[in-house]
């Protein structure tokens, strides 16, 4: 009998183990900001069962403000966060525990946006002008950079704080363009509304070019197997994107087809397909170098830290 119940107790804990085992590891991914087409990858994931099937359970989270992922990453209190290359490399110029996991858009998406209507053809055009952005800061390193490209003293250019309402200070004749408003969303909002516009784009006129989304993580509490086994769902999600846009497309919003099926959402769909990170986990330190680089020399950082010091390589 004694035998007997100590194989049974055997059988039981080697069950437990083998569950332990098998059971998913949870995953905090806090987004940029609310659900919207950028996030694609990320929603058919989750919506494929592609994050279980790798062994996580990812809870997505959506923020309250979008400075606060990257200072949820550091503090601890997320494992993953969707942010922006000039936040990442700030925040490792000031010591933060933060470094780069992967890449969720492999573009830039900001641009200078002007109406059709407004006369303006070229940047040069742009002298004397109010330009609206949404945060003062740091967009004018990509501005007078732009400006200088094209010969315009930034100095002849009025920015003004429009907060979140940059389309809307646009059409109205606030201002006469407007940064920092996304060419997948800003342009397509603006023609919906009856207010057809062109785009000048940083990367073409003496920006570095950058991601424009990445995922960050705190390097002392990185756990790398958890990380490729979600870069692995996130290629997985994108590859399928690519292949079935309109069956993608029906999947991103049945996640939540009150808010994410609209119009604008369905136009951004089109136009952020192509530029999905196809490897998510891949990275040029170079491109890092080379964008951080261009932050110190426009004052925004105050010391270059080491790339390898924030950037994950595989």
């Amino acid at each position: 009998m004694l035998i007997r119940t100590k194989n049974i107790c055997l059988f039981m804990l080697l069950a437990l183990v083998s569950q332990q085992a098998l059971a998913n590891q949870n995953v905090t991914l806090m987004l940029d900001w609310f659900i919207n087409p950028n996030h694609g990858p990320i929603i058919i994931a989750q919506q494929q069962g592609l994050f279980k099937a790798a062994g996580l359970d990812v809870d997505i989270q959506q923020p309250a403000e979008p400075s606060m992922p990257e200072k949820l990453v550091a503090a601890g209190k997320v494992d993953i966060a969707v942010s922006y290359p000039n936040i990442l490399i700030e925040g490792a110029a000031q010591g933060l525990p933060v470094e780069r996991t992967a890449s969720l858009i492999s573009t830039p998406l900001n641009a200078m946006i002007v109406l059709d209507k407004s006369g303006i053809n070229s940047l040069k055009d742009l002298a004397g002008k109010k330009i609206g952005v949404s945060i003062s800061g740091n967009e004018e390193a990509s501005i007078n950079t732009m400006l200088k490209n094209a010969g315009v003293d930034p100095k002849s250019v009025q920015l003004i704080n429009v907060g979140w309402a940059l389309s809307a200070s646009l059409a109205s004749g606030r201002v006469d363009a407007i940064w920092g408003g996304q060419r997948n969303f800003e342009l397509n909002q603006l023609a919906l509304q009856g207010f057809p516009a062109k785009a000048f784009y940083p990367e073409e006129h003496g920006v570095p070019s950058f991601d424009e989304l990445i995922f960050v993580a705190n390097k002392n509490k990185l756990n790398k197997q958890v990380i490729n086994k979600f870069n692995h769902a996130l290629a997985q999600a994108t590859l399928f994107i690519i292949n079935h846009p309109q069956q993608a497309w029906q999947q991103f919003v049945s996640y939540d087809p009150q808010t994410l099926n609209t119009p604008l959402n369905k136009k951004a769909w089109q136009d952020t397909l192509g530029r999905f990170a196809r490897r998510p986990a891949a990275v040029s330190l170079e491109r890092y170098q080379n964008y951080a680089e261009f932050l110190l020399d426009n004052h925004v950082i105050k010391s270059l830290p080491p790339v390898n010091s924030y950037v994950m390589v595989d």
